[in-house]
């Protein structure tokens, strides 16, 4: 599962991945500096496993990671092939989720594309190009589809009305994602891989002082998304920057103090995103390592087991299960036992964010 970082060029995409990933993406003042997606792995921020990794003093820890890609900048005309715009779009297309970024700065010595700072018109010229390149996709789909209904086929009835449907909507220059459909109308909008059904995270980059409480560019990117199902997070990416190449927590934490944040801004971006891809967190504890796990929001206990090895899902007897704040409360897994607050789930059993599990099974 991944989150492609994308908008329009010189808005501090590199820059941010750089924060991100600590990977070193070419980061200049020149559009196209970035021409192959660059991918990072970055470890997802949570102070449960701190918590744990206290409790149990393991010989190592291991976060959950979430993968993000930095794609190259789209400019106008993308659809039709103008810049890097093919490969952006097919970059785009393979990831699961966007965070967008928007440029809310003012900065006469960094050139945006278009002449002047405008986030409501850089989204909506990403969002015409994405919706173009889905209305192309939707109408190779519908002569097809036409053809096929025409002999009666139900399934083609039923895909024809979904496309028709579809296609009204990018015709009213609305993106995928504002539909509401039923499981199996979801399961096949989700075969057609429309670019604007991703789930879509705004940054809105700004500069230092606007950090801890936003200016008038992110107000009108509010006001411009309120009917769309989004979170907008704000920050100060070049600030970001400079905080990441401080290698001194204190040092971090005093320039963080004097911006008026708690903690980097960064690691709001990274939870948010693991949000975006519907994932979620499950721990193992024992001395050897406290281990954070990815799941889907809405795994089984099987499926979990499975993340850890295929044998761990084929073979699933029962998991044994302690909540976090259960965990946490009595200190130790044999104190919750004691306390018989250990759980025993079956096959059935959907995990809890923050679950503490341990699983028998046999192959």
């Amino acid at each position: 599962m991944k989150a492609g970082i994308v908008g329009l060029p010189n808005v501090g995409k590199s820059t941010l991945f750089n924060c991100l990933s600590n990977a070193k993406a070419q980061s200049a003042n020149f559009p196209f500096c970035t021409i192959e997606p660059n991918l990072g792995v970055v470890n997802v921020p949570d102070n449960r496993l701190e918590k744990l990794e206290e409790l149990v003093a393991p010989e190592k820890v291991i976060p959950a990671t979430v993968e993000i890609v930095d794609i190259a900048g789209l400019v106008r005309g993308a659809s039709k092939g103008e810049g890097l715009g093919n490969q952006f779009l097919a970059n785009i297309r393979e990831t699961d989720a966007i965070i967008h970024v928007l440029r809310c700065f003012d900065n006469d010595n960094i050139v945006h594309v278009d002449g002047s700072v405008d986030p409501i018109r850089d989204k909506e010229t990403i969002d015409i190009e994405l919706q173009l390149k889905d209305l192309e996709t939707v109408e190779k789909r519908l002569d097809k589809v036409k053809r096929a209904a025409k002999t009666g086929n139900k399934e083609a009835k039923k895909e024809l009305e979904i496309l028709e449907t579809i296609q009204k909507t990018l015709l009213e220059g609305k993106s995928v994602r504002t539909l509401e459909f039923s499981e199996s109308e979801e399961e096949l909008v989700k075969s057609m891989q429309f670019i604007t059904s991703k789930p879509v995270l705004y940054v809105c980059n700004v500069d230092e002082s606007s950090a801890k409480d936003g200016n008038d560019y992110v107000s009108k990117v509010r006001e411009n998304i309120h009917d769309e199902e989004a979170e907008i997070i704000v920050l100060a990416v070049a600030t970001e920057a400079d905080i990441t190449e401080l290698e001194d927590y204190e040092e971090r934490q005093m320039f963080l103090s004097d911006i008026g944040l708690e903690e980097p801004g960064v690691s709001r971006l990274i939870r948010s995103a693991y949000n975006l891809l519907n994932l979620q967190t499950y721990f193992t504890a024992g001395v050897k390592e406290v281990r954070a796990w990815t799941i889907d929001i809405g795994a089984t206990a099987p499926q979990a087991a499975g993340v850890i090895h295929t044998d761990f899902e084929k073979g699933f007897i029962r998991a044994e299960v302690i909540g976090y704040d259960d965990y946490v409360t009595f200190g130790s897994e044999s104190k919750v036992k004691e306390a018989g607050k250990m759980r025993v789930e079956g096959k059935e059993y959907v995990v809890s964010d923050g679950d503490v599990m341990h699983f028998r099974f046999n192959v």
